[in-house]
């Protein structure tokens, strides 16, 4: 990636708004701004604001009026020169700023480069740059109070007490392994590393498993409704949601497609995915409407398996049970308005009766809640690397239990710290940076 050019991009959403923000970062910055503005700005102090007029360099006439904000390097986002042109929010005005200073000499950024370029500048880590993304597409604001912890470095935080752990074993080791004829250095034996690499493993056991607790805060539990055709699963659909987002009627099947919806409940926010009834059919349309009710259930964190409370259980409930034994559920029994019998836990979506269910849920998933209050990884790409650090000390504790040559224990050592290393900086794999940061928008 070319560095030492000046990007600029529009910061905010273009459209018909109070303000829009256009963004410099480079060597030349000031320069460009300067040519375009109706001020000096190089003898200014840096993070001040200035009011002025922007300008067309080729006629000279006046753009827009504007307040130019300066930030000089290096204590900067990017920690090159900034400049931050506010002008009026009209998507006209704001995309003939761009253009001129596009005329002048600097370059449209890429999507997220303002943020790779504060990676690449060592301003933030790699996990930090992941939270800010995380932060700009919060869905609640439980998962903007976790973006904004991850973004001041929490996860840094996390993980370096586990990296030092690791580096001490490692420089320990190969110390002995090098230098064996200092007297002043102890040798650390496989009865030494065991002791350290089991609690080392532990401590990573208890973040890995926290952090998916914190996904399921910032994602939501992604929920299928199951059951037989008509035994009301659009319904409690609908109750859930306070809503009539799908359809209700007495004919069976008319659910053909994945019908989904979001809703925020006390302790955990639920992607609910309303799927058609399974069972046996010649309509072609149903039945691809089917096959995906079958894959949702295999994406899915919870499945929710209606029964009706007013009949008899049959092979197609029986079947229900068998494929989502084994995955988290709630088995719930619909119609309880129209049945004698008692059952663990029954409800009325007609009736809106729901509250039973909704308790099971929240009390399956109040436990996640801690995940609001300590540091956690941000992303799967974090866990996995962090899952990948895990089975690399697991090799090594194997290794140690199975009583093979220090000097081969470190493999693992080196392999768990790597991984591990790879949550807040990733060397030499440009595709993978390039990845991550074009999920970002063009001004960040």
């Amino acid at each position: 990636m070319q560095l030492t050019d000046t990007i600029a991009a529009i910061s905010t959403a273009l459209s018909e708004s109070a303000i829009s923000i256009i963004r410099l970062s480079g060597t030349e910055a000031f320069d460009i701004a300067e040519s375009v503005f109706s001020k000096s700005l190089k003898d200014k102090q840096s993070h001040t604001v200035h009011y002025g007029f922007i300008f067309d360099p080729s006629d000279q006439s006046i753009v827009d009026e504007v307040l130019v904000t300066i930030f000089k390097a290096p204590k900067t986002f990017t920690t090159e020169d900034i400049v931050e042109i506010n002008c009026h929010g009209g998507v006209v005005i704001t995309q003939r700023i761009l253009s001129i200073l596009l005329g002048q000499g600097a370059r449209l950024a890429n999507p997220g480069e303002f943020t790779q370029r504060a990676y690449l500048h060592g301003r933030i880590d790699l996990s930090q740059a992941e939270s800010i993304v995380d932060l700009i597409q919060a869905p609640s604001i439980d998962s903007a109070a976790l973006a904004i912890s991850q973004v001041r470095g929490s996860i840094k935080k996390l993980i370096q007490p586990l990296l030092d752990e690791l580096l001490s074993m490692i420089a320990h080791i190969e110390v002995n392994i090098d230098y064996p004829e200092y007297d002043d250095v102890i040798q650390l034996t496989q009865k030494d590393i065991y002791p350290r690499a089991k609690d080392w493993l532990q401590q990573l056991n208890e973040i890995i498993s926290l952090s998916r607790s914190g996904q399921i805060v910032k994602e939501g539990v992604k929920t299928v409704i199951l059951g037989k055709p008509n035994v009301g699963k659009s319904s409690i659909l609908n109750a859930l949601l306070e809503e009539e987002k799908a359809i209700v009627t007495d004919v069976a099947g008319t659910t053909r497609d994945l019908v989904e919806g979001w809703i925020r409940l006390k302790n955990v926010t639920l992607h609910l995915i309303d799927t058609a009834g399974l069972r046996e059919t010649e309509d072609k349309v149903e039945r691809i409407g089917i096959e995906k009710s079958k894959k949702a259930l295999e994406e899915a964190d919870l499945a929710i398996v209606v029964l009706d409370a007013s009949a008899q259980k049959d092979d197609q409930d029986d079947y229900l049970l068998e494929i989502t034994e084994g995955k988290q559920r709630i088995i719930v029994y619909n119609k309880s308005d129209v049945s004698d019998k008692e059952y663990p836990l029954q409800i009325s979506a007609l009736n809106q009766d729901i509250e039973p269910l909704i308790l099971t849920i929240e009390q399956m998933f109040a436990h996640h809640q801690i995940a609001l209050s300590q540091p956690t990884l941000s992303n799967q790409r974090q866990i996995g690397c962090a899952v990948s650090a895990y089975q690399s000390m697991r090799s090594a504790i194997e290794a140690i239990e199975y009583d093979m040559e220090v000097d081969l224990i470190t493999i693992d050592l080196q392999s768990a710290y790597q991984s591990l290393q790879n949550i807040l900086q990733t060397e030499g794999e440009t595709s993978l940076i390039d990845a991550i940061f074009s999920r970002f928008c063009l001004g960040k």
